[in-house]
């Protein structure tokens, strides 16, 4: 504080001179307009001016300087030496200061005074810098005239308060102020302080600020106590007052606890006070924290504190946009302007404080980590986490990662980030950089949640920050984009194609960075190349065409470069770019133009450059019957996704697709002749032609010449000069016919619907018993043959599946029924030609050289997966319940629910080894549109809609055969599937049926013998597939978007309508429980595990967007547990037929939900398992059917988890007591007594006692089942959770029992009597441990004995602070094993060492308990988890 005043006090300076400086100016100005010149030396016998002039003061009248003729400090010396040797010292004082009184009545006099003198011995050196004291100040700098004069001002003062309302007048009251800082000593400050205080009450507001901000600078450190309780008062007493109060006390030696005091003062006003005095009292509140209490002061702070309604959003963009175009400022823009400036000024000051106070950044960081409801959180929230990213380098990793757990629970989403930026860009655009780090970093991630958001990083920081930040986002997209990432590069031209469409113009500025790419494109794959030739060409292709003229050039060249390639991968970047920068030229504008029709329309010259680059597109790729399919499938795709101008549509519609008919189309009466291998035949025909003019489509003839010409042989139907078309394109070409008539006729396919029905020349296809005689060449060339007219049948259905015309609907389903007929023939040539490569059906491929799994390959993946499932039958679960619902989303190839049991047991076996069989070649086959789902509505429940490549489920590759549904939104998808929602619930509630029919025809039995068993798998996995649907629709994330909720309203109103009709307008809170009863009725029949698992999901899907969910919440732990007590189908030679994984997924939710974890862990661990151990080997629990042996391992791991997850979240308890302690011995946080009466404090540890007592009940309980089940997997959590729970034992329950021992002595005991017995058991396991030689076992010892020694260590300062310290004993504790029997083999000088044991005895009773100790979590045991468990289900 002492360096702090030394600094100032030249600044002081400094203000007096300017004063000084002021007041002469405005003196002078006033002489010239007296009459009289006031500039004569002051004659008076008085003793005071006498006295002056002897010492070296010539006294002036008028507006005139008081004179210096000597040195400062002379002058004082004599005057004092005057005074203090005149014959009546001291009465001479009181003369000399009557003279002063007398002098100063004159108000001239008195300004003189004041303000600095004059002097006379340097002419020169009065006008440089040194600076001369005003009379008053070396007045009061001599101590025997000190007190009377500052009792004089004192009283002179009041007569000047309401003066001087002209501010270009002398403010006589500062003045005189002024000369009370930076005494160099003060002779009574204690009165000195008392009269400032009471000027300050009566002193009007002005002076009021003036005299408190200049307090540090008049009184010494003494006074500092006394004058902060002063100010207190004050505080209390005047609000407006608080800026300038708070500012002094932050300044001022004041005890801690009273700062504390204070500061809570202040917390209780924050939500009251005006924006403009925020930085002050902020600035205030982060300088009285600690570190004690830096997390609950920082918790109240930002609870108190929103600034986003400080500064109204809407009046911001308007401050926004007249800052971006300069505009002229208006009344209401200042106004904006100095909310903002206060604002950023805030930030300043909470900058300030986090860069220099460690503490305080992690205490913020601490509380936003703390917020659980997604509602709480705010924008001032991610503003901060963003301030102390760029401003602390140490704790960037910590908030990265409290971001993305933030992001991967929802609690930070978009609408969140996007507020922030835009309410506070001002503040947020000078850490740019900082941003876009975090951005980068965020993309690195492999979480899609935490991607997204890094994305919207980028994307908002280019819309609400200015250009330079605008092109750093560009360079660092780039960057992305040519890391050769995936994921990476996705992202990063997703956020390109967004701000292209959201600021055109700023980012044709950024278009050269952008073009840059293009000398990359070897690393990105076609779907990336396709995003970024969109980009490039509504660049180079927008209205500024000058401009842009370098980068249609540069396009032009690379597009041509690639065409010409003969390597298929650089022709498909070619085509790809080529079709896509078409599509832009030829873009129809009419729609975006209000102008005239000649600008709207495209002009010749436009016309010509799209067709001939078409052309050019076409010709190079025509000797290719891949790269012609892949043409054909960018131009449909560009024709679907894109309005075409009308002249470039029909130019296709002449030019390409009236080509369809003479390459693919013969009449159906002429018979194809030639060397064929098979017969010729016309099949699959849907219409019986009474005379031969119908059309077939002719694939084996086109299929064959193929072939032969590939051989080198003779072509056979074909005419010399006639070009030879490759039945590859047959579908691809199709496909863009299709879409192009789709366009010209509005929908109407009245033109092409004679493909629907029309047959194709094949052969038999049934191979019967000739397959085994077929050559291989042949068998090869039969699938082909079935793969064609498979994607044939599969572009059919895309096109037609929308047909309303129930005749035209009638043959889509027979179309869909030869599908599946095929797909049984196919099945049986695979499985005997395993070399077969079969022709591509999709071409947006990186190489041709796709071939599938060999059969050789898929007999041992099959033989792979029978042996893991047999390991898994033969020990636990060795996956984590995350990884087992993406194992289940990406194995669709398998629907059928793992383990069903002897029902399905055969038939499971030959669906399972076709379909992988299939799924090998997932390739090959042509995509169906999301389209064909409309099918449903047709009320038939098909299990080929549910588990074919309908893409229900990402399957397979990601980059195969997904081309067209990446076209499109998720959020366009989100509402086709809403759009069946009304087929699916019948489809549902049709399943639900026929189980429930089921059941009751076999006496609830449902794998009787009267069971159907193909019947049963089918509907059991349209049953588990439409479970997974409706999860994965309702769980999508967008459904929390605003723009989204009419979605999720619509979809809401289809499930409640299906329990009461004809209500309306009903509010969503209502439409969700009836959503959530309508779907909890399903749980009756429910026929497996698996389907069990999806149906819990679902509803606590629906859960979560309802705001009273406590109800429901019951519910689902309701339903949880009758689905855990429920007796599942299994197979008698079988030991499980329950995934591992489900069960722990399906038992966390059974104990999450409960109201009560500690009573249903004691049921399962009390009721359940002794059930089991009573039973024979291979039974159950009587309670609950699913814990048997071998999924015990599984319950015990989540109940120990839950178990120690519960206790963690109970509080220490000692707040109230140690608070209470601490305000008596004078520590801190006094206010706390007024808050919570001692007979609640005492109430709440009990009930906290009592829950403690509870859980080590529970505790023991499990830990003394390693004596019957002791398993290496069973012994591990035992280990590992054991430790957890100790740990929490020290932090959460001991400080408790701190201040609960002495008024229930008996209680503590007992419960410390209890837990040493399980303590000592733990003992025992690490003993176990080491005999056995375990590793994975014995990496726990360590971290565990050093737990148990902290709680012997922690269990005597519980006694000493009791004075109870002599019942506490230290004993040697033998090593057993987990039977008990003693470990000799070890000597007893070590297990001394390793282990001790604390007894407390109680002085009353005979009860005692003793302690095992534990440290602090770590890290490291948690990152230990997935590898120690992964081993769990090995023995």
């Amino acid at each position: 504080m002492v360096s702090k005043r030394r600094l100032s006090k030249s600044e002081d300076k400094d203000n007096l001179t300017e004063d000084a400086s002021k007041t002469r100016n405005q003196s002078l100005s006033k002489k010239t307009k007296k009459s009289q010149v006031l500039n004569e030396v002051e004659e008076n016998d008085s003793i005071f001016v006498n006295f002056l002039k002897t010492s070296g003061i010539i006294l002036k009248t008028g507006e005139s300087q008081n004179q210096l003729a000597v040195d400062q400090i002379a002058f004082q010396k004599k005057l004092f030496q005057t005074l203090r040797r005149h014959p009546s010292y001291p009465k001479i004082i009181e003369e000399f200061v009557n003279g002063l009184e007398s002098y100063i009545e004159d108000e001239d006099s008195f300004r003189n005074c004041l303000l600095s003198c004059e002097r006379l011995q340097d002419e020169e050196a009065s006008m440089g810098a040194s600076y001369s004291k005003s009379l008053i100040r070396l007045l009061l700098g001599i101590d025997i005239l000190q007190p009377a004069i500052i009792k004089t001002l004192f009283e002179k003062l009041p007569e000047y308060f309401f003066d001087n309302k002209n501010s270009e007048e002398v403010n006589i009251p500062r003045l005189i102020v002024s000369q009370l800082k930076w005494l160099d000593r003060v002779v009574d400050g204690k009165d000195l302080t008392t009269k400032i205080m009471q000027l300050i009450t009566v002193a009007p507001e002005y002076l009021q600020h003036d005299i408190i901000t200049s307090l540090p600078e008049i009184l010494g450190d003494f006074q500092h106590a006394d004058v902060g309780k002063e100010l207190s008062d004050l505080l209390i007493e005047n609000t407006s007052l608080t800026v300038p109060i708070l500012d002094v006390l932050s300044s001022l030696r004041l005890d801690p606890n009273f700062l504390v005091k204070i500061r809570q003062l202040v917390m209780d006003k924050l939500s009251s006070i005006r924006l403009e005095d925020l930085p002050v009292i902020i600035k205030f509140i982060l300088h009285s924290v600690t570190a004690v209490d830096a997390l609950e002061v920082i918790s109240e702070l930002r609870e108190k504190l929103d600034l986003q309604h400080c500064v109204l959003p809407s009046r911001l963009q308007a401050s926004q946009v007249k800052l971006k175009s300069k505009g002229r400022a208006s009344s209401s823009g200042n106004q904006e302007g100095s909310g903002q400036s206060c604002i950023i000024l805030l930030f300043d000051v909470i900058k300030s404080a986090i860069r220099y106070e460690k503490t305080i950044s992690e205490a913020w960081i601490k509380a936003i980590e703390n917020i659980a409801s997604v509602s709480e959180h705010k924008v001032f929230d991610l503003v901060m986490l963003f301030i102390i990213y760029s401003t602390n380098t140490q704790t960037k990793k910590y908030i990265e990662r409290v971001l993305r757990n933030k992001i991967r629970s929802g609690c930070i989403q978009e609408q969140l980030l996007q507020s922030t930026l835009c309410v506070h860009y001002l503040v947020l655009k000078d850490m740019c950089s900082s941003i876009l780090s975090l951005a980068q970093s965020l993309l690195h991630s492999l979480d899609q949640s935490i991607i997204s958001f890094g994305s919207l990083l980028y994307k908002y920081a280019f819309k609400f920050f200015d250009t330079y930040c605008q092109q750093e986002v560009v360079g660092a997209l780039v960057t992305h984009i040519c890391s050769g990432n995936e994921a990476e590069v996705d992202t990063a031209l997703d956020v390109l194609l967004e701000l292209v469409v959201l600021n055109p113009s700023a980012m044709m500025m950024n278009a050269v960075f952008v073009k840059g790419i293009l000398d990359y494109l070897d690393n990105i794959s076609p779907q990336q190349i396709r995003k970024l030739f969109y980009v490039l060409s509504t660049l180079a292709f927008s209205k500024q065409n000058e401009a842009s003229s370098h980068i249609q050039d540069d396009m032009h060249l690379v597009i041509r470069k690639q065409l010409s390639s003969t390597i298929f991968k650089y022709k498909l970047i070619g085509i790809i770019g080529a079709v896509t920068m078409a599509g832009i030229m030829a873009a129809d504008r009419s729609g975006s133009s209000s102008s005239t029709q000649e600008r709207a329309s495209l002009s010749d010259e436009q016309c010509t450059q799209v067709t001939s680059l078409l052309q050019l597109v076409h010709s190079c790729s025509e000797q290719s019957p891949q790269a012609s399919a892949l043409y054909y499938d960018e131009f449909a795709n560009l024709i679907q996704r894109e309005k075409l101008d009308p002249k470039a549509l029909e130019w296709v519609g002449h030019t390409i697709c009236n080509d369809f008919q003479d390459a693919f189309v013969v009449d159906i009466c002429v018979v194809p002749e030639g060397d064929f291998p098979f017969p010729v035949k016309a099949l699959y025909g849907l219409e019986e032609y009474e005379t031969q003019d119908g059309i077939a489509i002719n694939l084996l003839p086109l299929l064959f010449s193929q072939e032969f010409a590939k051989d080198g042989g003779p072509v056979t139907s074909q005419e010399s000069g006639q070009k030879l078309v490759s039945p590859l394109c047959l579908a691809p070409y199709f496909r863009l016919l299709r879409l192009c008539v789709e366009r010209q006729h509005n929908g109407n396919l009245e033109e092409i619907d004679g493909l629907l029905d029309c047959p194709i020349f094949l052969t038999d296809l049934e191979p019967g018993e000739r397959l085994e005689s077929m050559s291989s060449k042949e068998r090869s060339f039969m699938c082909s043959l079935i793969f064609l007219t498979l994607n044939w049948f599969r572009e059919i259905v895309n096109a037609f599946c929308q047909e309303r015309s129930p005749e035209m609907k009638g043959k889509v389903l027979t179309r869909l029924k030869h599908i599946v007929e095929l797909q049984i023939i196919l099945e049986k040539y695979l499985a005997v030609t395993p070399d077969c490569v079969p022709p591509l059906g999709n071409f947006d491929v990186e190489t041709l050289d796709t071939t599938p799994h060999t059969g050789a390959a898929v007999s041992a993946k099959i033989r792979k997966k029978g042996k893991i499932e047999r390991k898994q039958k033969a020990g636990g679960s060795k996956t984590s319940s995350s990884d087992t619902f993406s194992e289940e989303k990406n194995a669709e190839c398998d629907p059928t629910p793992l383990h069903r049991g002897q029902l399905n047991k055969e038939f499971t076996g030959k669906e399972e080894k076709s379909s992988l069989l299939l799924h090998n070649y997932h390739a090959f086959f042509r995509e169906l549109d999301i389209e064909v789902f409309s099918i449903l509505h047709c009320g038939l429940v098909t299990k080929f809609i549910l588990d074919t490549e309908m893409h229900t489920e990402n399957k397979g590759s990601r980059n195969i055969g997904f081309s067209h549904l990446r076209l499109r939104s998720a959020q366009e998808i989100v509402c086709c599937v809403f759009q069946l929602l009304t087929p699916m619930c019948n489809h549902l509630e049709n399943i639900h049926n026929y189980f429930q029919c089921l059941a009751a025809e076999n006496h609830d039995v449902v794998d009787g013998s009267g069971v159907k068993v193909s019947e049963y798998h089918i509907m059991s996995s349209c049953y588990q597939r439409l479970l997974q649907i409706f999860h994965g629709l309702f769980a999508w994330s967008g459904l929390s978007q605003p723009e989204n909720q009419s979605l999720l309203y619509s979809a809401l109103c289809v499930l409640s309508s299906r329990l009461k009709q004809g209500e309306h307008n009903q509010p969503l809170e209502a439409l969700l429980s009836q959503s959530f009863h309508y779907l909890q009725n399903f749980h009756q029949s429910i026929p497996n595990f698996q389907c069990a698992l999806y149906l819990i999901r679902l509803l606590m899907v629906i859960l979560e967007k309802s705001t009273a969910s406590t109800q429901n919440k019951e519910k689902i732990a309701s339903l949880a547990r009758q689905f855990l007590c429920r007796v599942w189908p299994s197979g008698e030679k079988e030991k499980s037929h329950i995934s591992n994984d489900q069960l722990h997924a399906l038992l966390c939710i059974y104990l999450e939900h409960t109201d009560s974890v500690l009573k249903a862990i004691e049921e399962i661990a009390g009721v359940g398992v002794p059930e089991l151990i009573n039973s024979p080997k291979d039974a159950s629990s009587s309670t609950f059917p699913t814990l048997t042996r071998h999924t015990f391992v599984v319950f015990f791991r989540v109940m120990m988890a839950e178990l120690e997850k519960t206790v963690k979240k109970i509080e220490p308890g000692t707040a109230a007591d140690s608070q209470q302690l601490e305000v008596r011995n004078g520590l801190s946080f006094p206010w706390l007594l007024f808050i919570l009466p001692p007979a609640n404090w005492h109430e709440i540890h009990e009930k906290k006692l009592l829950y403690w007592n509870m859980a080590v009940r529970d505790f023991s309980i499990l830990i003394n089942l390693i004596k019957v089940f002791d398993s290496h997997p069973v012994l591990h959590v035992c280990l590992k959770y054991g430790r957890l729970f100790v740990e929490a034992f020290l932090k959460q329950c001991m400080p408790l029992l701190d201040f609960s021992f002495r008024k229930h002595r008996e209680d503590v005991l007992s419960l410390l009597e209890t837990f040493q017995l399980d303590t000592r058991l733990l003992h025992h396991l690490c003993g176990h441990s080491k005999i056995h030689q375990d590793t994975r076992l014995t990496q726990h010892v360590p971290l565990l004995k050093k737990t148990l020694e902290l709680l012997v260590c922690r269990v005597k300062a519980m006694l000493t602070l009791n004075n109870c310290r002599e019942a506490f004993w230290l004993g040697n504790l033998k090593n057993r094993d987990l039977q008990g029997e003693e470990i000799i083999s070890q000597n007893s000088q070590e297990s001394t060492a390793d282990e001790s044991e604390d007894e407390v005895s109680s002085q009353v009773s005979k009860s005692k308990a003793t302690e095992d100790g534990e440290e602090e979590e770590l890290s490291a045991g948690e990152e230990e988890q997935d590898s120690d468990e992964s081993s769990d289900d090995s023995d």
